[in-house]
């Protein structure tokens, strides 16, 4: 894992996060919320549910990698279980996803060997800035800078 990675994630036109969820509570919904109040154009990806409402806006969700409008322009975030990812990370290789971030409680061994061969960029595991491992919402505004990136904080 280096800065070299996260500022190749964050230097893609698009964004999507898999495990996208309605619920306030849980970290789908606060990862997606995290890409839509840093102005990034992100995709839900949920397979059951048509839209994922973040309070006064409703984004339109993609069932999976393979829905995603521009494949090989988007970074995918990782908010599923380890099972899931791994199947979910085969898919976005065959799509042409070239950076993916692995959000902390994503991943076992298999699914970071597998992200770690087979991606440009592959963020997860230890490192970054917060107790658990790389985080968008801990480390995601340094990656931002990190790429060039201008962004303003907007409410939701």
């Amino acid at each position: 894992m280096t800065e070299a990675a996260v500022a190749r994630f964050f230097a893609s036109p698009r964004f999507a996060v898999t495990g996208a969820s309605n619920d306030s509570r849980k970290f789908g919904y606060k990862i997606l919320a995290w890409y839509v109040q840093h102005s990034l154009p992100v995709t839900p990806i949920n397979p059951r549910e048509q839209s994922i409402k973040l309070l006064a806006r409703e984004l339109p969700t993609a069932s999976s990698p393979k829905a995603l409008p521009e494949p090989a322009e988007t970074s995918l975030s990782f908010v599923t279980p380890p099972p899931v990812t791994l199947a979910l990370l085969k898919e976005a290789r065959e799509v042409g996803i070239k950076a993916v971030w692995l959000q902390p409680g994503t991943f076992d061994d298999e699914v970071l060997s597998y992200a770690n061969a087979n991606f440009e960029a592959s963020i997860g595991g230890d490192g970054g800035l917060g107790s658990e491992g790389w985080c968008v919402l801990v480390d995601g505004e340094d990656g931002l800078e990190a790429a060039g990136r201008e962004w303003k904080q907007q409410k939701l």
